[in-house]
């Protein structure tokens, strides 16, 4: 799957992003963890004939982290992004972390949105279950530190893969591990390595942290393009309850309740549907 990668200065800040394939755009804000080297998914979209444009967000990859200043702000770099690259209107998809940016793009810039899609999102504030996760979230995700965190996960899914996903996938479902072990596709277990070898908290993580603690009720209500919510029963990373939340309050929104093994509903049985779902959806708001 070839990709671009490149990066453009606004306002004396820098934003990284890549593109993939070529087609109908899509703008795709990735979740914690993760930059514009996001892979997972995003090869079904290229093979449907779409271009997927990732941008880091604030604090990723090598995109400033005082664009995190505000999400006004983040969202300014977008649409900045879309006048450089010359593009009027895109498909939006905001996955896990990436979902308060994609709701406050879609409410304040409705003109340049074809469809919206919030795939396992933050929709409400969001804190960790107690202060132990807190705390240790913290320490482990801190600027200074988590370079060494992730190499050793790195590390450790390249050498003992098995190993890697027995410790690392009960942390994305709430179902016990014999259980997402039975729901696994062959593939995961190289998606799932994959997506380790990529991911890096740098100072986004700690800017997530602050932004997904705010209430989005007001740029919810706001929403008036086609959106499409899908979401794990079985994720223990967001709750279904924020997808509820969501279809609740976006009044042109469709729920998708998916039985896969977790929070990444791109991996094991009963992602297929989750891939048709969505490639129909982009289908019938593609110009």
């Amino acid at each position: 799957m070839g990709r671009g990668i490149a990066s453009f200065t606004y306002s004396d800040s820098t934003l990284e992003y890549s593109i993939t394939g070529e087609g109908d755009p899509i703008l795709y804000l990735h979740g914690g963890h993760s930059s514009c080297l996001e892979q997972l998914g995003l090869e079904e979209l290229v093979e449907q004939g779409y271009s997927v444009i990732v941008p880091s967000r604030a604090g990723y990859g090598h995109t400033s982290k005082k664009i995190g200043k505000s999400l006004q702000k983040a969202c300014a770099f977008y649409i900045e992004l879309l006048n450089e690259l010359h593009i009027d209107k895109v498909h939006l998809i905001a996955a896990s972390t990436g979902g308060p940016s994609g709701i406050h793009l879609a409410s304040r810039y409705p003109e340049r949105i074809k469809s919206f899609t919030l795939q396992g999102a933050v929709t409400k504030p969001w804190k960790e279950a107690n202060l132990r996760d807190a705390v240790l979230s913290r320490c482990l995700f801190h600027p200074y530190i988590e370079k060494v965190v992730w190499k050793g996960v790195s590390s450790v899914a390249r050498f003992s893969p098995d190993w890697a996903f027995k410790t690392i996938a009960p942390a994305y479902s709430t179902l016990p591990y014999e259980e997402i072990k039975q729901r696994t596709l062959p593939r995961d277990w190289y998606l799932f390595d994959r997506m380790t070898e990529f991911q890096r908290s740098r100072h986004g993580f700690l800017i997530d942290l602050h932004q997904i603690r705010n209430s989005l009720q007001e740029e919810l209500e706001s929403i008036t393009v086609p959106t499409l919510i899908v979401h794990s029963i079985n994720d223990a990373i967001v709750p279904l309850e924020h997808a509820e939340y969501a279809n609740g309050h976006i009044r042109s929104s469709k729920l998708l309740c998916l039985d896969t093994w977790g929070h990444l509903v791109c991996l094991g049985k009963g992602s297929e549907r989750h891939s048709e779902e969505l490639i129909g959806f982009l289908n019938q708001y593609s110009a």
